[in-house]
């Protein structure tokens, strides 16, 4: 009979933060906002139609823009070493070629080298609401262009550039 008063217990309880002003409310935390136009300042790119489900059409970025980000990673000079991190592949959804990082507090032009493949790439970071070592998070065209496999955990250094 007890264990029939704890399931049900823990039934109701689970239910509480259900409501406004329930028990438990979860820790509020700042939502990922969906790319503003701000964001993609430097990107032009189109989010991908609906139905894409291949790397070639969930990547809406251009020739031109791609040739840029790689031709900008080239160019070094005022730029702040913001340390490595562990980067996964980010909402394929959300064009553009962008590192979410926490090693960011604000909108910035940066770059991203992986130096495993001796790669790099210019990228909008924007920040993500994350402790420092939690990781970032590349977008589909960045990992494309840093030839990072898109399911593995590339570990990059990162730059702010402006």
């Amino acid at each position: 009979m007890k264990q029939v008063f704890l399931i049900m217990g823990c039934v109701a309880l689970t239910g509480c933060g259900a409501f406004e002003g329930g028990l438990f409310k979860p820790k509020e935390r700042a939502a990922e906002a969906p790319q503003t136009a701000e964001a993609r300042a430097t990107t032009t790119a189109a989010a991908p139609p609906a139905g894409a489900n291949t790397v070639d059409t969930l990547d809406t970025t251009s020739d031109e823009e791609r040739q840029k980000a790689v031709a900008d990673a080239g160019s070094a000079g005022g730029e702040t070493d913001l340390g490595v991190t562990i980067a996964s592949l980010g909402a394929v959804s959300e064009p553009g070629i962008w590192l979410k990082t926490p090693l960011v507090k604000a909108q910035a032009r940066g770059r991203v080298e992986f130096p495993e493949k001796g790669t790099k790439v210019a990228v909008d970071l924007l920040p993500l609401d994350a402790e420092p070592g939690a990781g970032s998070r590349l977008s589909l065209a960045a990992m494309r262009l840093l030839e990072a496999d898109l399911t593995s955990l590339p570990e990059v250094r990162v730059f702010r550039t402006e």
